[in-house]
């Protein structure tokens, strides 16, 4: 392991959305998000602020069409952020845990640097649910930015529901529990990537 810092930058341009990341592992919380959907905007100020990493992202997308391509593609280029900082994963934790309470709402987050893409998510929300901020966020697509950040990123992330009824409560609870368990899976504890395959990739039983 050198003592780089574990940092990274990514850009994505398609037809529908221009993404800019900066990403700082090792940071202090600092965050600058613009995406064009405030209440994202919020979610992924937790996601930096409670996971202690430096964050800056741009985001400009098709909102007019809906914010399906902005959420989306902010969770593939900030997944392919973080794989990129994490280098090799040597001497990281990799593995972490929370239940993590916000008033009324409790969610359970568990996650694995294991270099395999998975996502278990069980938050549900009834057909009737308002959207949140203007322009608005779908609750919905909530599963959406993670499974495209898990799929870029190489994690593995279960996020659980236990309890609770405010909307904005439950979605919070959830990005403050995944940020909780990155920086706690990314601290360095030692030299080794912490598999008996001695890497970090797509092979069973790592």
């Amino acid at each position: 392991m050198t003592d780089a810092p574990r940092a990274a930058t990514r850009r994505r341009r398609t037809k529908e959305t221009a993404i800019d990341v900066a990403l700082t592992l090792d940071g202090t919380g600092s965050v600058d998000v613009e995406t064009g959907i405030p209440f994202f905007d919020h979610m992924l100020s937790q996601l930096g602020r409670h996971g202690g990493l430096d964050l800056m992202l741009k985001a400009s997308g098709d909102l007019h069409v809906d914010a399906h391509h902005t959420v989306e593609d902010v969770g593939i280029v900030l997944g392919e952020a973080l794989a990129q900082a994490l280098g090799d994963k040597a001497g990281i934790r990799r593995f972490a845990s929370i239940a993590l309470p916000l008033d009324e709402a409790l969610v359970e987050v568990a996650l694995d640097i294991s270099g395999r893409p998975y996502l278990a998510y069980d938050v549900s929300f009834g057909p009737d649910v308002a959207p949140l901020g203007s322009p608005s966020f779908d609750p919905q697509l909530a599963e959406e930015f993670w499974r495209a950040f898990v799929t870029a990123s190489g994690i593995t992330l279960h996020i659980r529901l236990v309890t609770g009824k405010n909307t904005h409560h439950v979605l919070e609870a959830s990005f403050k529990g995944v940020a909780r368990c990155v920086r706690d899976a990314l601290r360095v504890e030692g030299g080794d990537v912490p598999s008996t395959k001695g890497t970090l990739g797509n092979a069973e039983g790592a």
